[in-house]
């Protein structure tokens, strides 16, 4: 299977990162993504996630892990990076960490795209700002083909058709301090009595 460097003509590189996640039992796209979701992005949750944390935040950062799903040195994998878009913008996270794990591991290129896609949808937000000045800019066009489209880090609310009132109708996908109701379990209607 090609990486993502492979995908987007990028050089190839060996990661020390992978090998801190792979020494940790996190090798696959599926343990990592499970991470994320136990770390606030319910969104992406199967409904089968075990509770509590594969690995703990003082183990692995949140930058770490973002930066290990967004690597280039990774098996492409367009929910990998995705989601590890989603745990790049915790709001905790240090925008100078991010940048040095950016440039160590080769990946300014998806991190980068990443935070423009922020930028453009939270011009507010000072985090992509931050990380944005930290960067260096991108050189090579953007591989539409490769990289999730900007819209597949957002959810899309309020109407589906016809005319929409001023307002926001889209959140950036990011941590959740706590899953919503039933996140965990699937909605069962009550039982019906026929007495």
């Amino acid at each position: 299977m090609e990486t993502l460097a492979e995908k987007l003509g990028l050089p190839v590189h060996e990661s020390a990162l992978l090998k801190k996640v792979d020494s940790l039992g996190l090798s696959s796209t599926q343990a990592l993504n499970t991470l994320v979701v136990q770390r606030g992005c319910f969104h992406y949750s199967q409904g089968n996630e075990p509770a509590g944390e594969l690995v703990s935040r003082e183990v692995l950062r949140n930058e770490e892990l973002a930066l290990a799903l967004l690597n280039v040195a990774r098996t492409y994998d367009h929910f990998g990076i995705r989601s590890g878009a989603a745990i790049l913008s915790d709001e905790t996270n240090d925008p100078d960490l991010i940048a040095f794990l950016s440039k160590t591991e080769h990946s300014e290129y998806v991190v980068r795209y990443v935070a423009e896609c922020g930028k453009n949808y939270e011009p507010e937000e000072a985090f992509w700002d931050a990380l944005l000045c930290r960067l260096p800019p991108i050189t090579q066009p953007v591989r539409s083909s490769v990289m999730p489209h900007p819209t597949r880090f957002i959810a899309l609310m309020g109407k589906i058709s016809g005319e929409l009132p001023a307002g926001q109708y889209f959140q950036w996908l990011r941590p959740k301090s706590r899953p919503p109701r039933n996140h965990l379990a699937p909605h069962r209607p009550p039982a019906l009595s026929f007495s």
